[in-house]
């Protein structure tokens, strides 16, 4: 199994297509990745393990808490509003404030990409679990309700039972993505096909672990 060597977070732009050379059009999600700053290098002596901690969209300095200004100030960087870890196999070939830009990645390359979904709020069983409804016609009052929920001995309801509730809003991978094209001068990268969470939502795009 592949190692993470690069990764990069970005804001998801939203969807469009472009056309490929023969002419057939490519459905793509636009990221905008990047620049994200190196803010901590994690080791096996210190830490038990290595990553590099990094930063990513720039936040007004009266939004960050004293402990977060000093951790900035440590890394002389400017405050910023995502901090996520990756851990790389190649930590050594990172110093801490040393930029991340999507030029990192080109046309071709095989990624993972991680978002938070989208948030449905409250949902029924048809919908969360896919459950097949019941008959709509001949005086049937039984249509989208969860069924009969508890073994008849025990008299309560097993963990890990199906039923509604709330759906979306969580973490969420789609592997196996191909990039399609990098425009470094605007940090924006095309990766064909969707991805998890919203517009304006936070990614994380890394090589793929399967490809």
């Amino acid at each position: 199994m592949a190692t993470m060597k690069k990764a990069i977070m970005g804001i998801k732009v939203g969807m469009t297509q472009i056309f490929d050379e023969g002419g057939k059009a490519v459905p793509v999600t636009v990221v905008e990745a990047g620049p994200c700053t190196v803010l901590q290098k994690k080791n096996n002596e210190t830490d038990g393990y290595e990553a590099i901690q990094v930063g990513f969209y720039n936040l007004k300095e009266n939004k960050a808490n004293q402990p977060l200004k000093g951790h900035f100030k440590k890394a002389n960087v400017k405050p910023l509003r995502f901090i996520r870890e990756f851990k790389m196999d190649n930590v050594d070939n990172y110093e801490v404030g040393q930029d991340i830009t999507v030029d990192l990645f080109q046309a071709d390359d095989i990624v993972d990409v991680v978002g938070t979904s989208k948030g449905k709020g409250f949902a029924g069983g048809v919908k969360r679990h896919n459950f097949a409804r019941g008959s709509m016609g001949h005086g049937s009052k039984y249509h989208r309700r969860p069924g009969s929920l508890a073994a008849k001995g025990p008299a309560r309801v097993f963990k890990g039972r199906k039923l509604p509730g709330r759906l979306g809003g969580e973490r969420v991978t789609v592997q196996g993505l191909k990039v399609v094209k990098v425009y470094p001068e605007r940090n924006l990268i095309l990766i064909k096909g969707s991805i998890p969470g919203p517009n304006k939502g936070l990614v994380m795009i890394k090589n793929s672990v399967k490809a």
